[in-house]
């Protein structure tokens, strides 16, 4: 274990040991990407990559900055149409679990990447939902990470752009053909669970150094913590060397440097 890092270290090295090898994962760009190029640069060789733009089995050197980053194509085992994408692999039961980032996410987990506040006149406008209301409602389960502060998580989203458990934890209820939803959401303070009957978010693990009253602090309702509440594993040295290492690398990339060349 390591002592040395830093708390969105800690973040992304958590949500990627979330990955299992020989999982088929959606990827939404940002954090997500981050976490899961890191499982399969370490733990998960064989997690299968899949980004919206239609590129299977992706092996990105370099972390894209959007579904459109040539990157991902390149180093696809292969590309599809986006139809295909979500008609035969997404909506058809090939995707173990989607990765999702957020603006802001809710106590039931529903997710806001529409606009901040009221919807005829918002604060903000927010690129909006893209393929995370799809991946939400068909992978087998859904994985979110996003750092944790008030602004991020709120008691109830302003708009609902991806469904968690809608509004009253009761929005998968009785709809066939839907996934599990939200079953893990890991933030820079801790690990989150859906509570099995009531399906609001409870927290089940902290990280190191981090207390119940730094989470209170930084969430906007009254949030809950199980009564077997553990304590993160530390990131591993190598785990470490390998994010900082492909973050050192994608830097150096969109930056324009060749590679191996250092300014």
């Amino acid at each position: 274990m390591s002592t040395d890092y830093t708390s969105a270290e800690m973040m992304t090295v958590t949500a990627a040991r979330a990955l299992e090898n020989g999982m088929t994962c959606f990827v939404g760009i940002g954090l997500p990407s981050e976490a899961a190029n890191l499982a399969r640069l370490t733990h998960a060789p064989d997690v299968v990559l899949i980004y919206e733009s239609g590129t299977l089995q992706t092996m990105p050197e370099v972390l894209p900055l959007s579904i459109g980053d040539g990157e991902l194509c390149e180093s696809a085992l292969t590309t599809v149409s986006v139809p295909e994408m979500f008609r035969y692999w997404l909506q058809g039961g090939h995707v173990s679990v989607g990765f999702l980032g957020t603006a802001q996410i809710d106590r039931f987990a529903n997710l806001n990447t529409t606009l901040i506040g009221d919807y005829a006149a918002p604060k903000v406008r927010l690129p909006g939902g893209g393929g995370a209301p799809e991946i939400a409602t068909c992978a087998g389960e859904v994985f979110v990470t996003l750092k944790h502060s008030k602004r991020t998580f709120v008691k109830d989203v302003d708009f609902v752009t991806t469904l968690g458990f809608g509004r009253d934890g009761k929005g998968r209820d009785g709809v066939p053909n839907i996934g599990k939803g939200p079953t893990r959401v890991i933030t820079d303070l801790c690990m989150m669970r859906p509570d099995p009957d009531t399906k609001e978010l409870t927290v089940t693990s902290l990280h190191p150094g981090v207390t119940k009253e730094d989470v209170i602090e930084a969430t906007g309702w009254e949030i809950r913590f199980t009564d077997a509440l553990e304590t993160t594993p530390e990131p591993y040295a190598r785990e470490l060397e390998v994010l900082r290492e492909l973050k050192e690398r994608t830097a150096r990339h969109h930056a324009g440097e060749a590679p191996g060349e250092r300014s």
